[in-house]
């Protein structure tokens, strides 16, 4: 810690502005929407850091907030209780950053808000530092609320607030460094703005990619060492079109309520028994569901399905995959117990895919995540959607596209194309995270936010996803021009004459309940789940929930480190609610 700067502290105004909306779960929903019914926003504060020298070494880099939130939607104006505000914590990613507003305030009416903004420091394209440092993504919930709350909380209100130039000319102007004695201290304004430029540079400047790392094996692929306390066994089970496949059961004690979890492409059912954190089904059996189940379909990284060139779509886990492994979990429980099915990512789609086509029978509560009956993807996504299989076929020449090409031995196409995908991705020095974020979605990681996964989850990475075949992609894209609906990959085809040619057009049929859920920073498909229960909402009112969970994305809604407090409680909520008798 610097001495010369013990005691000098930090002051500068700051005034944000924006749009907001109830019940909005995006950031630009809500501001859009927010704009045309005029419910403006904004956020009046005072920075205060008491000692520059303890901020710069800490690594929570915290200051306090006062002032006041003013708008329609927290009544007028609420004065700010207590404020937390950080400037570019250190977090797990090389090249991301954020600045965090979170204040607790009340209005002239005894009623509490708050209010949790942040801006999303990171380098995609082009001049985004100012964008990225005068964008505030905002949060508004009813109530104080402890940060770890948020998660499960319903959102009051969402939108984005900004800084224009003459707001930001204001806050140069206010910016003050005062020693203990109040006079001003050129120091303190000097080292404070060296630790901001540099911050800054470590992003938006110019930099080599960090070097391929490969991580010691911690934990065996495939371990089952993260359930404790049941009886584990597997129980193969053949599909229509003649593959084998898995599901594991682990049973800790008789349960009329059986659990029924799939993975999602590239996955498998290790992603929800996990030994490094609280997992899934860990939980699940200490919440008193004795009977759960995993999945290990088509798509899973334990079969060799995937490692060649392959014409399976969507259609054939909608026909094949889902109701034979129902079938099968019927014959193993017997036909009275109610079953309850947690899905993600893909095999949320095919599974919703098998219920709107009438093949699995009745389910009783369905849990799905990221995606349902609705397709929508970044922009950049739905390029790599079209360019992906052509490239992949006609000039890599690869049958599959797998995560771990930079480890293998020897040189090759694909071990070439993960050096070049390392190259632009700085963000971390898992090739295997660089490759993932090619493969799934738009971002820097894609998948999931860095600061949500333990190390060891992101050290093994290779052994949790595996290759994937790209005519998948085909279908997925198929769905997304059509205007963002679940359709057939053939319609005609003989094979899948059961399986309706649009799936969305069956969705009023579904009498299943379903919880439907996404990270509210979902950078693989976007916001397709809010989209679908929208249009749910018009065709059933009030038979299906949307959950957004704000501070996740897609894959670390069950895979992260903090899932068990921040995730598994509302899903827990929902499968109580429909169990038992009735």
């Amino acid at each position: 810690m610097n001495q010369d700067l013990e005691g000098v502290g930090i002051r500068f105004a700051e005034v944000m502005s924006g749009y907001a909306s109830l019940g909005g779960n995006t950031f630009e929903d809500g501001f859009e929407a927010g704009r045309a019914a005029g419910l403006a926003l904004s956020l009046h504060v005072e920075v205060e850091v008491d000692d520059v020298a303890a901020f710069l070494a800490s690594p929570e880099r915290a200051g306090r907030l006062v002032g006041h939130v003013e708008g329609p939607l927290v009544g007028g104006r609420a004065a700010i209780e207590s404020g937390l505000f950080q400037l570019m914590p250190d977090t797990a990613d090389r090249e991301r950053k954020v600045m965090v507003y979170r204040v607790l305030c009340r209005n002239d009416d005894g009623h509490a808000f708050t209010f949790a903004g942040q801006k999303e420091v990171q380098h995609h394209f082009g001049f985004d530092l100012w964008r990225d440092t005068t964008t505030l993504y905002t949060n508004l919930y009813a109530g104080h609320l402890a940060r770890e709350d948020e998660a499960q909380a319903e959102l009051l209100a969402t939108g984005i607030l900004s800084l224009g130039v003459v707001d930001f000319m204001k806050v140069l102007q206010s910016l003050r460094a005062t020693d203990a004695a109040g006079r001003p201290s050129p120091a303190g304004l000097a080292a404070f703005g060296r630790f901001f430029a540099g911050s800054l540079w470590e992003v938006y400047g110019p930099s080599l990619p960090p070097g391929p790392r490969e991580a010691p094996r911690v934990y065996a692929r495939f371990t089952t060492e993260g359930v404790r306390g049941a009886d584990i066994s597997h129980h193969p089970f053949s599909t229509g079109d003649g593959l084998g496949l898995d599901l594991t059961r682990f049973r800790r004690a008789d349960c009329d309520d059986v659990v029924l979890i799939v993975h999602g492409l590239t996955t498998s059912s290790d992603m929800f028994i996990m030994p490094e954190h609280r997992n899934l089904v860990q939980e699940l059996l200490d919440a008193g569901w004795g009977d759960v189940f995993t999945l290990d379909h088509r798509g899973s990284n334990r079969f060799p399905y995937n490692l060649s060139r392959s014409r399976a779509n969507l259609d054939d886990l909608a026909l094949y995959d889902h109701p034979a492994a129902i079938a099968t979990l019927r014959r193993l429980v017997g036909p009275n117990r109610r079953i309850h099915v947690i899905a993600h990512c893909v095999g949320a789609l095919t599974f919703a895919m098998s219920l709107a086509a009438g093949l699995v029978g009745s389910v009783r509560s369905v849990i799905l995540n990221s995606i349902a009956l609705s397709a929508h993807v970044p922009g950049w996504s739905r390029v790599k959607l079209a360019l992906g299989p052509l490239f992949c076929d006609w000039l890599l020449g690869a049958e599959y596209v797998n995560p771990r090409w930079r480890h293998q031995q020897a040189w090759s196409p694909g071990k070439l194309l993960a050096m070049g995908v390392d190259l632009y991705h700085h963000e971390c020095d898992s090739s295997a995270c660089h490759m993932l974020s090619f493969m799934w979605g738009a971002g820097k990681p894609a998948l999931f936010l860095h600061e949500n996964m333990a190390r060891v989850t992101h050290d093994r990475l290779g052994d949790l996803f595996g290759g994937i075949s790209a005519h998948y992609y085909r279908h997925v894209l198929k769905m997304v021009n059509s205007k963002h609906e679940a359709v057939k990959w053939q319609p005609g085809d003989p094979r899948y004459a059961a399986l309706p040619d649009n799936y969305f057009e069956r969705a009023a049929g579904i009498a299943t309940p379903m919880l439907l859920v996404q990270g509210q920073e979902n950078r693989v498909f976007a916001d397709s789940i809010i989209q679908c229960h929208a249009r749910l909402e018009r065709l059933v009112p009030g038979r299906h929930q949307l959950h957004v969970f704000p501070r996740y994305g897609h894959q670390d809604i069950f895979m992260g480190q903090n899932v068990a407090t921040d995730i598994f409680p509302r899903l827990f909520e929902f499968l109580r609610a429909h169990s038992g008798p009735g």
